[in-house]
């Protein structure tokens, strides 16, 4: 709905509704014989500025010539389609209503003049826009449907008794006995079984069973699809207009004050009290005064007889401020003064209420920054002040004020001031929404009215501190008067107590005084005198009061201020009588001088005695000579100063703008020259020029007056367009300047900083104009005078000569070539020139050779429509320049007077071809196309003002657009077709044409009648007469879909682009977008979601909601399927859940259970099921994009004729076929339910709430957002709420999703709403690719290549099984793939196929589902495939092996596995069986019992698994043995390793994940080797060293019993022991693939083998001795509590660098949840346990710290780092004792017990523990402890002293160790307790001698060490090298003695040799020098030949 709306009458607004009606056919109007400018060349090259070749567009991109709509419709009436026509396809040719609506009033009236008084011209026009009223267009209401809540299972929590359970422990390692509920003779018939799909064998024929799916589809259906998805970003929605504000006050941040008490100690006479705002900085004051009294009844009571009313506006106490510029400077100033009664008679008593007498004046002031740093009552709360000051009475002005509070604030309170004890409490608090008892600064009540009478509430006028830019909106009329000082001290009399009165006068008559002066607290509204306060006793006295004066309408030259001084007598004289008033003198002012208002200050002479006659004619320093002479005070010096302040709304106060509106209202009224124009006189001659001079001046006036009266500017500017006057006799040419000067008006407003401007770059002032103000102009006033100024009488085009369309096209032309700088001088002409000259050529050459139709209006009246084109046509240099920048302006001012015009016009008498004239269509076609060649120019030539380009294109698409409901729609779509070949003629790069087409076209496709304008509505067949018709579109006759090419609907042909115009042109954008390359997507997004929000349009608009409509629309977008399946490869959908694996496991899937789709899934659908992806390309889309670009894929599929697509599907080719079905798949993966997002964050409403209002009240008082932000929010617009409210085209109101999408803190409401939205999306977007594999496969059999066709369709439901569905859905779906197994089942069950698998395995999934749902249809639809496969295909066997199969995989990868659910599925399959009255004769039930009954146990060995989730070495254990149960089932086994190797992957143990794998491949090589034997293959499973047995009867017909399937398990074990670290282990790996590869001749694959290789090895040369390999433990575990386990010990290995302490608090965490606490004691020791000392009723772990153990033999084929970790099957650990059972003890008492543990497996192995089956024991004396520690510390001596790489800091920190030990245990004391003496037991002698040789090498070790050293130091370590070179010598000399004494023992000569003591020499030798002893190591060992021998 377009609205447009504009000021019609003088007291009301205009709305104007483009609304959809309904006509008759017989308005269609006749083919429109328009402008045709010819096509563009096919192609275009551009060429840069050196000539090189840039880029070609291609010919499909040219936009084709448009259908005549007329035309063709006027033939579909006449071919019979009348209803269709009418039901569908009609224009609405008058969709213009004009509709009044009243204006808000913010009062209860509007404030406007006193009636009766006539008006000068300017005020009445004021008045007049001021009353004008207005209101908002009322948005629809919410239409949203109540959505049904849709089940996932993922949002399903499981039932209670199927929570996890504790481990039962006792049985868990018995392999022999089951318990009752995991026995093999489990009795399935004991559970109750599911509900039966009753439907499941009733059906009789397929074409039955496929109509009761389909009506169970469609049931109950959500129809908008789009309500369902979440809205896009607004920036890429259908370009919207932005609905500026309307107009109305400005106010700034609000404040209410509440004045509660004022309190002095001493109360004996009446308080009077004004507050106001003071800005400190800007030294100005900032509000009127607020008047107010707190007295009580009693001292009202002294004053009530001097009072003659009290109106209730006086009594008000509270008021409310208004602040635009918020600062921490502005303070809040409350003054009060008091009548010193103690001094004063009783006889001045009556003169308080009327003077004041205030002896006594007091400061309460307080700063907005003081309050919000006192931190005090920010939330309405009173405010406690007790800071009052005294104000002495010789410094009462205002700069006294500002010096006083800058002393102040610089001296932060501490200045020394009189304090007055008394208090002041306020109430300061945010404005709320509603104010009871408000008045407004006029006292007009504000709107709601209390029906109570509360006090009155007074709104507080604000002067701003600066400008305020807002156009003023109300009547107002102040006048603010501000006695300044008088100054009397030369005077010789008594004049002291000084008052002055103030009057306004009417005239001279003392009853002339008005009563327009507002009173002040507690007496009447209105005065007709007012007192200034006295100060006591001072001559010259400063006056610090404010009177406000309620200015009359009319102001004439007698209206006047009178001011009367008096001296107030205090105390009477004894002989005085009468009046203590004596009278001092009079003074005035004339309001007007020279007919404009003064303001400013003024210093005034004081006349004595009386005033002169005639005295109000003249100001008083202009008196004329008076007979008698007057007398003056001190000779008519001026005494008094005072200044006056207007507040007015028709008082312009700016020279410039009173000139030009006196100037103009003299043209309308009856004028006698000469006239008065401030100090001129203007005579008839001169009154032109000089008017004209008013116009060129407007730009000359400030910004602020100019804004303010922006309105009645414009309006009178218009005025002068269209009303050119005679005068003198002469036609006044005033159109052409006063067009110039509104442009230079607009020119000016967007220039301005100031002044905001919307997101599309319009100034929100001008906007706002056009919007709700605009008028036509009023030229009725055709007034004839004497003076001989009147209206032309022929006023069409009057003001421009115009003969022919060449002076228009010449004048032109003539602007573009000429000089910016001085259009005088012509510049040299450009290409863009060359352009405009060939465009204006055309323009004229057809101007004059049509012939003109005769106008429908009369020619005697000129239209504004005609003028304002033509002026913008003829405008020339700078004019021009700004017409064209700013072209939204004149844009939508063109579009707002046509739409006046058309309401104006006999509809029925005139179509809408002959609306406006030819020679307006002209110029419209010139503006267009000039504007384009603009935008053309500036992309070419500026890029810098890209923005600005884009801006104008926008404003040119707005105005086609709005075109399109004025004028002949085929006018339009020619100039759209000359903008969009104009566009593509320009030089510009790809994506910025295709950008900015985008956008124009975006616009135009928003339009309301846009699927009208499409053409929607025609018949495919039926296509129009195009201008040039094609061979088709000639012979083309009305046929049905049957007899038309049905893929040709599928393609954007040329004449789908002629008939189906604006949709063509959209379409072939998104072609052109998606087949280019642009950086970032943002051409293709811009494109994508142009085309989604058209759709979304069109689902959501009610008049769309017909399903036959809806075809229809889908049927006009039928070439967007082919575009999206043939941009497939550019889909991104990574960003989706496509890389969640599925739910029954990971990526190592079993080898007939992986489906396909799930690889091309798994990684955004990596394995690609139909071969169609290449891979990303360069312009891949964003997710986002990609899934709006698969909604319109999916609306379209849903809402197009489903014959139709069943025959397209039928007739494409396979290869598209199967891009449609790989599409299908993305669409539900896409489009898969995330699940309910978490509700962490609460919604802080509550909290935001009880700080709401301070916020506020902070936000105002320290300056928040300001005025200027207001205003931009406000009057700019920038706020895009309101044009979302209207202009929105897919109507956000009607979405699911408009409320909360774009809010962070969501409420858990709100996350649930949008669950339930979610769900609902998934659901309907998986029904329409559920509808459309049923179309596909119901046409299967006029295919030729059905079982690919059914195989894709198979993979993409089962693809769909894999994602999270709802239970809708999946019954569906179920029941889809029962009717697929009923019409395919022999293609399924074939031998070869591998459907079967995976359809098996999605099925059985589901049948564990804890929704009953999803389990009936599971069970019922695995039934279905036994029944067929054992009735029809004869192939249950297989059926019954991938059934068994796939619940091993599921069981053994599925963490979501709920048995019990699982055995209830497998007791209703056989209730099935039992129930089927068919098969009861055969063998089927049993066989399905005996599956049964297999699958249950199965299922029971998984039970133990699922309870041992989080104890990973109990899990495979588990899952080792089970598969160590299917030794007759190599399928079975391989799957159960693949599963095991899956499980060990997901913990990073890659190398027992690459074992299991290794073991499938010994497997798979077993099963080669008997079936065939080649010598490149491994000779079974003996090359692996493992052996398996194969039974006979086992079925090995999965993939991976092939030589490519073992190549495969053997290539992944290679990359996880790559992954691992064992690179060494990659090779041996490999040394078997490579025969299998050279035997096939494969070299790609050894290519890649032997680059793998290569890294591998570079790996180990790189890495070395740096890596990290497993960590072993032993684990020991006592107790009854563990079963089986008990006394059990295992070898565990861990990741390398595990510590004792994690493993210990990983076990002992599991252990204590199975058991509760205080069962579990973890033994810290590794001692031997006494089970004897244990408590039974207890369990114990002990676990200790091992290291691989190898023998001295072993040693010397273990070199390497990987060889001294891999095939480890002995580890060690030591036990430190004494004899006295302490573990630690002297050096000569310490033993040390060595435990070595034998394993069953060798390390790595397809497990992480395994059990130790042997156990060695020894122990070592002291002596010997002693030896293998000094050995120890020899070893790091020598390896930090000969590493490659010498380390300092590690060398250093051994020889520290070892040189200079302080310990009680270092060398020297190991060397002094073993080596002093030689031992007296003979035993002893051996050990004696090695330990002496050890620490001979040892201090040689030390020595090499201290050098090693000296040579790595810096040279600020020499002393630390000295210090340790003196502590190895001091060593060296203690032990010399000890190392140097022998056993003549051990040295007796060698008598006989024996042969194994020398073999045990020679071993002992290897093993010393595999250890790296070399140089004097070797010498060493030669002194143990003699011994050795010797023994």
């Amino acid at each position: 709905m377009v609205h447009l709306i504009f000021c019609f009458l003088s007291t009301l607004f205009i709305f104007v509704s483009l609304s959809h009606l309904r006509h008759s056919s017989a308005e269609i109007r006749r083919h429109f014989s328009g402008i045709s400018h010819g096509s563009l060349p096919h192609h275009r090259h551009s060429y840069s500025a050196s000539g090189s070749f840039c880029f070609n567009i291609p010919q499909s991109y040219e936009a084709v010539e448009p259908v005549d709509l007329d035309e063709f419709l006027m033939s579909q009436l006449c071919s019979g389609d009348a209803e269709l026509m009418q039901e569908l396809g009609e224009f609405p040719d008058d969709d213009l209503e004009v509709e009044l609506v009243e204006r808000e009033c913010r009062t209860i009236r509007p404030s406007v003049p006193e009636e009766g008084v006539e008006l000068d011209p300017h005020v009445r026009d004021c008045v007049q826009s001021y009353t004008q009223l207005h209101s908002f267009p009322v948005p629809p209401q919410d239409a949203n449907r109540v959505l049904q809540r849709q089940t996932f299972e993922s949002d399903v929590e499981p039932d209670k008794q199927e929570q996890e359970k504790s481990p039962s422990l006792p049985a868990l390692c018995d392999d022999t006995t089951r318990t009752t509920l995991t026995c093999s003779d489990f009795n399935l018939r004991a559970l109750q079984p599911d509900h039966r799909v009753e439907s499941l064998l009733r059906f009789s024929s397929p074409e039955e069973l496929d109509r009761f799916n389909l009506e169970a589809r469609n049931s109950n259906r959500y129809g908008e699809l789009f309500g369902l998805y979440p809205p896009i970003d607004e920036e890429d929605a259908v370009a919207i207009r932005p609905i500026p504000d309307c107009p109305k006050e400005h106010f700034g941040q609000r404040i209410l004050v509440r004045c509660q008490t004022i309190k002095f100690e001493i109360e004996i006479e009446p308080l009077f009290a004004t507050m106001a705002l003071y800005d400190l900085k800007e030294k100005k004051k900032i509000s009127e005064n607020v008047h107010f009294d707190m007295n009580s009844d009693q001292m009202k009571g002294f004053l009530r007889s001097h009072t003659p009313h009290t109106d209730p506006s006086t009594l008000a106490r509270s008021a409310i401020f208004s602040i635009s510029y918020p600062s921490p400077d502005i303070y809040l100033v409350i003054r009060v003064w008091l009548s010193n009664g103690y001094r004063i008679k009783a006889a001045v008593c009556r003169l308080i209420r009327k003077v004041h007498v205030a002896l006594t004046v007091f400061l309460i002031f307080f700063s907005w920054a003081q309050i919000c740093q006192r931190g005090v009552s920010l939330d309405g709360r009173s405010v406690f002040i007790s800071c009052v000051c005294w104000q002495e009475g010789e410094r009462l002005s205002d700069e006294d004020l500002f010096k006083f509070l800058a002393d102040i604030k610089r001296s932060s309170g501490q200045r020394r001031v009189k304090i007055i004890p008394g208090f002041l409490r306020l109430e300061v608090s945010p404005v709320p929404e509603t104010v009871p008892g408000c008045l407004c600064p006029e006292l007009i009540p504000v709107k709601p009215v209390s029906e109570k009478n509360p006090r009155a509430v007074k709104e507080v006028l604000e002067f701003p501190s600066s400008e305020v830019y807002v156009p003023h909106n109300i009547y107002q009329n102040l006048l603010y008067v501000y006695p300044l000082r008088l100054n009397l001290t030369n005077r010789l009399t008594s004049a002291r107590n000084i008052t002055v009165k103030i009057q306004f006068m009417s005239g001279e008559d003392p009853s002339c005084a008005m009563p327009v002066i507002f009173g002040k607290s507690s007496g009447p509204e209105f005065l007709k005198e007012v007192y200034t306060p006295v100060t006591y006793h001072n001559r010259s006295p400063d006056f610090y009061d404010e009177i406000k004066i309620h200015l009359p309408a009319r102001l004439t030259e007698k209206h006047h201020l009178l001011f009367t001084f008096y001296h107030i007598s205090c105390q009477q004289k004894q002989n005085q009588t009468g009046s203590l008033e004596t009278l001092i003198g009079y003074s005035w002012l004339p309001l007007l001088n020279n007919d404009r208002l003064q303001t400013g200050q003024q210093c005034l002479p004081i006349v004595l005695d009386k005033l002169p006659v005639n005295y109000s004619l003249h100001s008083p320093e202009k008196l004329p000579a008076q007979v008698p002479p007057v007398k003056w005070l001190e000779n008519h010096k001026g005494l008094f100063n005072l200044e006056l302040q207007a507040v007015s709304s028709v008082q312009t106060q700016d020279s410039h703008l009173e000139r030009f509106c006196t100037l103009c209202h003299a043209l309308e009224g009856k004028t006698i020259f000469p006239i008065r124009v401030g100090d001129e006189k203007i005579s008839e001659n001169m009154f032109e020029h000089e008017l004209k001079l008013s116009i060129i001046s407007l730009s000359s006036s400030g910004l602020e007056p100019l804004v303010l009266f922006l309105h009645q500017v414009l309006d009178k500017l218009f005025r002068l367009i269209m009303q050119p006057m005679v005068i003198a006799g002469q036609t006044a040419n005033l159109a052409q300047i006063a067009f110039e000067s509104v442009v230079s008006v607009v020119n000016s407003l967007h220039n301005s900083q100031e002044l905001a401007k919307d997101h599309q770059g319009r100034n929100c002032l001008l906007a706002t104009y056009l919007y709700f103000v605009f008028r036509l102009p009023d030229t009725q006033h055709e007034i004839h005078t004497s003076g001989g100024l009147m209206a032309h009488p022929e006023s069409r085009y009057s003001t421009l000569t115009r003969a022919t369309a060449t002076t228009v096209g010449f004048m032109l032309l003539q602007s573009r070539i000429r000089s910016s700088s001085n259009p005088d001088i012509p510049a040299p002409q450009s290409p863009e020139d060359a352009e405009v000259n060939n465009i204006l050529g055309k323009v004229q050459i057809h101007k004059c050779n049509i012939k003109l139709v005769s106008s429908t209006r009369p020619t005697n009246r000129k239209l504004f429509h005609e003028e304002l084109a033509l002026q913008m046509v003829v405008s020339t240099g700078v004019c021009r320049e700004n017409v064209y920048k700013y072209a939204w302006f004149f844009f939508e001012l063109l579009v707002k007077s046509m739409s006046q015009h058309v309401s104006q016009l006999d509809k029925k008498a005139v179509s809408r071809r002959n609306r406006f004239s030819d020679r307006f269509k002209d110029d419209i076609t010139t503006i267009v196309n000039v504007v384009t060649a603009e935008i053309g120019n500036i992309l070419v030539k500026q890029q810098k003002e890209l923005e600005q380009a884009e801006k104008v294109n926008i404003s040119l698409a707005f105005f086609l657009y709005d075109l399109m409901s004025l004028m002949d729609r085929g006018l339009v779509f020619q100039l759209v077709k000359n903008y969009c070949n104009q566009m593509a003629a320009k030089s510009v790069s790809m994506s910025t044409l295709i950008s900015m087409r985008l956008e124009f076209l975006r616009v135009l496709c928003s339009h309301e009648h846009y699927l009208n304008l499409s053409l929607f509505f025609s018949s495919p067949a039926s296509a129009p007469a195009s201008p040039s018709p094609s061979t088709s579109s000639q012979t083309s006759s009305l046929c049905s879909f049957q007899d038309h090419k049905i893929a040709a609907m599928f393609d954007l042909s040329q004449d789908f682009k002629q008939r189906h115009y604006l949709t063509g042109l959209l379409l072939t954008e998104l072609s052109t977008a998606l087949d280019m390359e642009s950086e970032g997507g943002r051409v293709q997004q811009k494109a994508i979601n142009a085309t989604y929000s058209l759709l979304c349009a069109h689902d959501l608009d009610q008049r769309c909601s017909r399903p036959e409509v809806k075809a229809k629309i889908a049927a006009l977008y039928l070439p967007l399927v082919g575009i999206i399946i043939d941009s497939i490869n550019y889909l991104d959908f990574t960003g989706t859940a496509l890389h969640k694996s599925r739910k029954s496991g990971g990526p190592e899937e079993d080898p007939d259970s992986i489906t396909p789709i799930n690889q091309s899934v798994a990684m955004a659908i990596a394995g690609n099921p139909f071969n169609t992806l290449t891979g990303k390309t360069s312009n891949m889309l964003t997710a986002e994009t990609s899934r709006n670009l698969l909604m319109c894929f999916l609306w379209i599929i849903k809402n197009a004729d489903q014959n139709l697509i069943q025959r397209w599907t039928v007739d494409v080719p396979s290869s598209q076929l199967s891009r449609l079905l790989e599409l299908l798949a993305i669409c539900i993966s896409c489009f898969e339910y995330r699940g309910k997002q978490s509700s962490d964050k609460v919604s802080t409403q509550a909290l935001q709430k009880s700080q709401q209002a301070k916020a506020r009240l902070e936000e105002a008082l320290l300056g928040g957002i300001g005025a200027r932000g207001e205003m931009m929010k406000r009057v700019g617009g920038n706020d895009r709420t309101l044009g979302q409210r209207e202009n929105l085209r897919w109507r956000k109101d009607l979405t699911q999703w408009r409320q909360t999408n774009d809010r962070q803190d969501k409420s858990k409401a709100e996350l649930d709403q949008e669950a339930i939205i979610s769900g609902n999306l998934a659901t309907e977007t998986n029904l329409i690719v559920l509808d459309l594999l049923e179309m596909i496969v119901q046409a299967v059999p006029l295919a030729d290549c059905k079982d690919n066709v059914v195989g894709g369709v198979l993979k993409v439901l089962l693809h769909s099984l894999t994602c999270n569905q709802s239970t809708t859905f999946l019954s569906h779906c179920f029941s889809t793939l029962r009717a697929l197994i009923v019409k395919f089942g022999d293609l399924l069950f074939e031998e070869e196929a591998e459907q079967c698998a995976d359809l098996c395995q999605k099925v059985l999934h589901y049948c564990s589902s804890c929704v009953d749902g999803n389990r009936s249809q599971a069970c019922a639809t695995l039934y279905l495939i036994m029944r067929y496969s054992y009735s029809s295909a004869s192939n249950f066997s297989r059926v019954k092996m991938q059934v068994t199969m796939s619940l091993a995989s599921l069981v053994g990868k599925s963490s979501d596995i709920h048995e019990e659910y699982l055995r209830r599925s497998f007791r209703t399959i056989l209730a099935y069986a039992e129930e089927d009255t068919e098969m009861q004769s055969t063998q089927l039930p049993s066989q399905v019992d005996e599956l049964l009954r297999n699958l249950n146990s199965i299922l029971s060995d998984t039970v133990k698994m699922k309870e041992f989730q989080k104890d990973p070495e109990m899990l495979m254990d588990l899952m080792y043995r089970i598969a160590k149960g299917y030794q007759t089932s190599p399928d079975l086994r391989l799957t159960w390793l693949q599963n095991m190797a899956e499980k060990h992957n997901s913990r990073k143990c890659f190398t027992e994940s690459a074992m299991c794998l290794v073991h499938a491949a010994a497997l798979v090589a077993e099963y080669l080797s008997m079936l065939e034997d080649h010598k490149y293959l491994p000779v079974g499973s003996v090359t692996f060293q493992v052996s398996y047995y194969h039974d006979k009867d086992g079925v090995c017909s999965g993939r991976y019993f092939t030589e490519s399937g073992l190549v495969g398990l053997l290539e992944q074990a290679a990359e996880l022991f790559s992954n691992g670290g064992l690179y060494e282990a990659v090779n041996e790996v490999y040394k078997v693939i490579v025969p299998i590869l050279e035997a096939h001749r494969d070299f790609r694959k050894l290519a890649s083998t032997h680059d793998k290789l290569q890294r591998a090895f570079e790996n180990i040369i790189q890495k070395g001795h740096k890596r990290m390999f497993g960590t072993y433990f032993r684990v020991g575990f006592y107790g009854c509590k563990f079963g089986d386990l008990d006394e059990q010990e295992f070898i565990y290995k861990e990741p390398g660098i595990t510590h004792l302490p994690e493993i210990s608090h990983r076990l002992e965490n599991f252990y204590s949840q199975c058991f509760g606490d205080g069962v579990l004691e973890m033994i810290k020791d590794s001692t031997p346990v006494d089970r004897k000392k244990l408590n039974p009723s207890k369990a114990y772990i002990q676990i200790t710290f091992v290291e691989p153990y190898f023998d001295d033999y072993e040693m010397k084929d273990r070199l390497t780092n990987f060889e001294k970790n891999f095939n480890l099957r002995r580890f060690m650990y030591t036990t430190p004792f004494t004899k006295s059972g302490r573990p630690r003890g002297e050096l000569n008492e310490q033993y040390k017990r060595k435990t070595i543990l034998t394993t069953m497996h060798a390390f790595p192995y397809i497990k992480t523990r395994i059990n130790v089956i042997q156990k060695e024991e020894f122990d070592l004396t002291p002596i010997e402890v002693a030896i293998e520690d000094m050995q120890k510390k020899t070893r790091e001596l020598a390896e930090a002293t000969h590493r490659e790489k010498p380390d300092a800091v590690m060398l250093q920190m051994v020889l520290q160790g070892s040189v200079t030990a302080t310990v009680n245990q270092g060398p020297l004391e190991v060397a002094q307790v073993f080596l002093n003496e030689i031992p007296a037991d003979p035993k002893l002698f051996r050990h004696h001698n090695k330990l002496r040789l050890c620490f001979k090498e040892f201090i040689l070790r030390c020595g090499q060490a201290v050098e090693k050293n000296k040579l790595l130091i810096t040279p600020d370590q020499k002393e630390y090298q000295q210090e340790m070179k003196k502590n190895y010598n001091k060593l060296r000399e203690n032990l010399r003695p000890m190392l140097e004494r022998k056993i003549p023992e051990l040295y007796k000569p060698i008598i006989k040799p024996r042969i194994e003591n020398r073999d045990s020499f020679k071993r002992q030798s290897l093993q010393n020098i595999s250890r790296g002893y070399q140089g004097k190591d070797v010498a060493v060992c030669q002194e143990t030949r003699a011994p050795s021998a010797d023994n």
